[in-house]
């Protein structure tokens, strides 16, 4: 019986608590929220809010602040305690932002934290004018190169300016090397600081109908090595040797390297991880001939980047038959030979023709002289009459020639006398 009533006994304690518990809850005081809540750009895109203590707080209560962030009614889950009376936010130009913040005395049950004091930061310009889809590449520890698209609603000749600043900076710096490729806007400028963990990044344009967007960018996430240079292969007997330069701008031991090789035309390959500028493969056929490249990659203990660098060059060592080759040579060689035995054919039956000429038929022969000498004669008589015929043309010409010759004398000497 006294095992069956200690559950009740229990159930009855628990009761007596929460009755305290939830009369203690009642009668709690309600701390006094914070004051003058407002903000300020502390640099290009970063806000400052602030506000002040709520009056008249007990000395034992442990104040805090709690603050937290609203983008576009989408709590950010970003909420931070702090004694402080200020909070330094990133700034969402593009966004409407709202700000809140709440006083509590922390640990204490005798009291309920504030009500919120929340104050908004609205966006400026017309909506879908703000650059899109920014992103940024650390090239070679030398270059930051940015690249972004218009917002849906701008204009064809919105012109967008690229502000940058990170701490060590005194004034934002304007980007001043802008390139447009297929709608595509890109600037470059120089970035060499190797202990910045955050850049801050504003684009807008002249127009204050453009919104203007700013993103927080941490460089060591962005690094992309430059391409591997000056590959070099060698070759001894059955091992090939790659090499290639070392990154002046990295540190030493910071870049991973992949290197690539195929085996002649073949599309597919084989990749080989390597943590030195260097790598030996062995097992090669000596009879082939192999293509290489290679990629770097910064390593995870140095930058947080997941970027590679283009593929190097393509790099050939070796010989191998070439099968569009090998196919002509069968094709062409048999033509080759083909031609080449018409032709001494036909040029042997001429040869044959000239060493033993065909034996002439005798009747032939007579059928021809006697054949020529009929046409002679009969030529012969032909010309005989022909000159007689001129002889007699001639003999007239003469006589007629001299009996004019006659005539015209005794005329000519009468005239004399």
């Amino acid at each position: 019986m006294a095992l069956q009533g200690a559950p009740v006994r229990c159930r009855l304690l628990l009761a007596v608590c929460w009755a305290v518990a939830a009369g203690t809850a009642a009668g709690a005081k309600v701390v006094p929220p914070p004051s003058n809540l407002d903000y300020s750009f502390i640099q290009i895109c970063a806000l400052n809010w602030t506000w002040n203590p709520p009056p008249n707080i007990s000395s034992s209560c442990n104040l805090e602040y709690a603050s937290d962030i609203i983008i576009n009614e989408v709590p950010q889950d970003i909420k931070k305690w702090s004694k402080d009376l200020f909070r330094v936010t990133d700034a969402f130009l593009d966004e409407e932002v709202r700000f809140r913040v709440r006083s509590e005395c922390r640990h204490d049950n005798t009291t309920e934290p504030s009500p919120w004091v929340e104050t908004s930061l609205l966006p400026k310009g017309i909506p879908g004018t703000a650059a899109v889809d920014l992103s940024c590449v650390w090239d070679n520890l030398e270059y930051m190169v940015c690249k972004w698209r218009p917002g849906e609603n701008a204009s064809s000749d919105t012109n967008y300016t690229l502000f940058y600043w990170f701490d060590g900076l005194k004034n934002p710096e304007k980007c001043s090397n802008y390139s447009t490729d297929q709608g595509i806007f890109g600037c470059i400028f120089s970035f060499t600081s190797p202990n910045v963990t955050t850049i801050s990044i504003l684009i807008r344009a002249d127009s204050e109908e453009v919104r203007p967007v700013c993103a927080i960018k941490n460089p060591t996430t962005l690094v992309k090595p430059a391409t591997p240079s000056q590959v070099t292969l060698s070759k001894i007997n059955d091992k090939i040797d790659v090499k290639w330069s070392e990154s002046e701008t990295f540190p030493k031991g910071c870049l991973l390297y992949e290197v690539k090789y195929r085996n002649g035309d073949l599309d597919t390959g084989r990749i080989i991880p390597s943590e030195e500028n260097s790598v030996s493969i062995s097992g090669i056929d000596p009879n082939s001939k192999y293509v290489f490249k290679v990629k770097a990659k910064p390593r995870h203990g140095c930058y947080s980047s997941e970027f590679y660098s283009d593929w190097s060059e393509e790099k050939s060592i070796g010989d191998k038959r070439d099968s569009t080759i090998s196919l002509v040579l069968i094709i062409t060689i048999p033509l080759i030979v083909a031609v080449s035995t018409i032709i001494l054919l036909v040029y042997l039956k001429r040869l044959k023709i000239l060493i033993l000429p065909p034996i002439p038929d005798p009747r032939e022969i007579l059928k021809r002289m006697f054949g020529e000498q009929n046409e002679d004669s009969q030529n012969c008589a032909k010309d005989d009459s022909m000159n007689a015929y001129d002889k007699l043309i001639m003999e007239e010409e003469i006589h007629s020639l001299i009996l004019t010759e006659t005539s015209e004398t005794p005329n000519s000497e009468k005239e004399n006398r």
